[in-house]
C-alpha cells in the first residue's frame, strides 16, 4: 500500500497548480490521508485560503496544516522565489490539529489554543509557526517541562518580512498570527535528524566562567585568547572561514565520553569584548559545559547532510531547510532537497525555506539557523517511539 504521495507543481497559476498537486497525490496515494501539508510560495499566497479548501474537500485529511514561504521543496526539488505549489499527503496518526497563540498575562507568557486532549503516547509535534507573533523558544521551554522527551518538528514562516504577513493553514481556514500543527503518532515511527552545516574546529574546551550568553573564560583562559591559539592552528582556509563567522558549539548531553559534531547546539559568536576578553555569543551558556569553535561552508553543510543521510530509510520525508541555504549558500539549486531524496530512493519528500528550523539535538528542542532539519516517517513498525538524532 501506498501510505505516502507527495506532488510539486510550477505553474503560474494558482487554481491550476493546486489542481495539477491535487491529481498527482490522489493518483498516488490508496486511500484518505490522515495528515496533508501544504506550501505555497508568495506568488500564490493570496489564494492560499482557496487553495486549502480545494485540498481538504479534495484529499479530506484528517488534519491539513500549510504556510505560505519563500521557497518550497516537492521531491528532489526546490524552488526558489518563483511561483510553485508542494503537496505531501499521508497517514502518519496525526491527532489534534490546532492553532496556537501567545497571550502575555500577569503570570507570564501564555499560549491558548492547545486541543481537550493530548495525547501521551504520541511520536512527535510537527509545528508551523509566525516568527512576529509566537515566541517559540519559549514554547520549546514550556513542553520541555510538560511533555519532556517529545521531538517537535518543522519551521518558521519565510514568505514575509514583517508581522501580520505570514499565512498559516489549518484546515481550511488562513491565520496570520499564532502556529499551527497536530501530534503525530502513535502508529508511526519518526526519526528526527538536525544538520547544523558546521565542523568543529581546535579542541573542546569547558567553560570555566560565563554569564547569560557571555562567555569569558574557556578552560581556564579567557575565551578570545583560546580563539585566537585555536586561529593560530588552523589551515590558512580554514582560519579564513573562522575569521568570516565564529559559530561556537554546546554540549546539549555531557554524559557523553568523546564529543562529536553531531553532539553540539552550533550558534553563532556575536562579537567579543578584547578589554574583558569575551565572547558574546547568541545563546545561554552555562558554566561547566563544553564548548567547541565551529566553521560552516557550502562543502562543511553538504558532508554534514550527507552523512547524516547515509543508510537511512523512510517511508516518507518532510525538509525544513534555512532559508539561507539553497543557491544562497551551494551556489546551486535543489542541494538540501536532492541529498534527502537520493538518500531515501525517492520516497515522497515536501518541504520548505525556513525563518528558524525545529529539531531536537541532544534529546532537546531548538530553533536553529542555516539548518536543514528532516523528518523520516515509516509505519512499519507500528508503535514505535521517535529517534532523535543531529549532525
Amino acid at each position: 500500500m501506498r501510505r505516502f504521495a507527495s506532488a510539486l507543481s510550477e505553474h503560474p497559476t494558482p487554481v491550476v497548480a493546486v489542481g495539477e498537486v491535487v491529481g498527482q497525490v490522489l493518483e498516488r496515494l490508496d486511500g484518505p490521508p490522515d495528515l496533508a501539508l501544504l506550501f505555497v510560495t508568495p506568488p500564490h499566497a493570496g489564494a492560499l485560503e482557496d487553495a486549502a479548501y480545494t485540498v481538504s474537500k479534495a484529499l479530506r485529511p484528517g488534519a491539513l496544516l500549510g504556510c505560505a514561504a519563500v521557497s518550497v521543496v516537492g521531491g528532489g526539488r526546490e524552488v526558489e522565489h518563483e511561483p510553485a505549489v508542494s503537496l505531501w499527503a499521508g497517514r502518519t496518526g496525526a491527532v489534534a490539529p490546532f492553532h496556537l497563540n501567545f497571550v502575555e498575562t500577569p503570570d507570564g507568557p501564555s499560549f491558548t489554543g492547545w486541543p481537550d486532549t493530548i495525547p501521551d503516547d504520541a511520536s512527535a509535534l510537527l509545528l508551523l509557526a509566525d516568527p512576529f507573533s509566537m515566541p517559540v523558544d519559549a514554547l520549546l521551554q514550556r513542553l520541555e517541562t510538560d511533555r519532556p522527551g517529545l521531538a517537535v518538528v518543522g519551521g518558521m514562516a519565510s514568505a514575509a518580512e514583517h508581522p501580520g504577513g505570514n499565512r498559516l493553514v489549518l484546515g481550511d481556514e488562513v491565520h496570520t498570527t499564532g502556529a499551527v500543527g497536530c501530534f503525530l503518532g502513535p502508529g508511526v515511527d519518526v526519526t528526527t535528524v538536525v544538520s547544523q552545516g558546521c565542523r568543529p574546529v581546535g579542541n573542546p574546551f569547558v567553560i570555566t566562567r560565563a554569564t547569560e550568553n557571555v562567555v569569558y573564560e574557556l578552560a581556564g583562559k579567557p575565551a578570545l585568547e583560546r580563539l585566537q591559539e585555536v586561529a593560530g592552528d588552523l589551515s590558512d582556509d580554514d582560519r579564513e572561514l573562522l575569521a568570516r563567522f565564529v559559530h561556537m558549539g554546546r554540549v546539549i548531553d555531557e554524559h557523553k565520553v568523546d564529543f562529536e559534531r553531531g553532539d553540539f547546539l552550533t550558534r553563532i559568536v556575536l562579537g567579543a569584548d578584547a578589554r574583558e576578553g569575551a565572547l558574546v555569543v547568541n545563546d545561554k551558556v552555562e558554566v561547566g559545559s563544553t564548548a567547541q569553535f565551529q566553521v560552516r561552508d557550502a562543502k562543511s553543510a553538504d558532508d554534514d547532510l550527507r552523512q547524516l543521510m547515509r543508510d537511512r530509510t523512510a517511508e516518507a520525508a518532510l525538509l525544513f531547510t534555512c532559508n539561507g541555504r539553497g543557491r544562497q549558500l551551494f551556489g546551486r539549486p535543489d542541494h538540501d532537497a536532492d541529498a534527502v531524496s537520493q538518500s531515501l530512493g525517492g520516497a515522497p519528500l515536501a518541504g520548505m525555506f525556513c525563518a528558524g528550523e525545529l529539531g531536537p539535538v541532544g534529546g532537546k528542542n531548538f530553533v536553529h539557523g542555516f539548518t536543514a532539519s528532516v523528518v523520516l516517517l515509516s509505519t512499519e513498525r507500528v508503535g514505535a517511539t521517535s529517534r532523535q538524532e543531529a549532525l
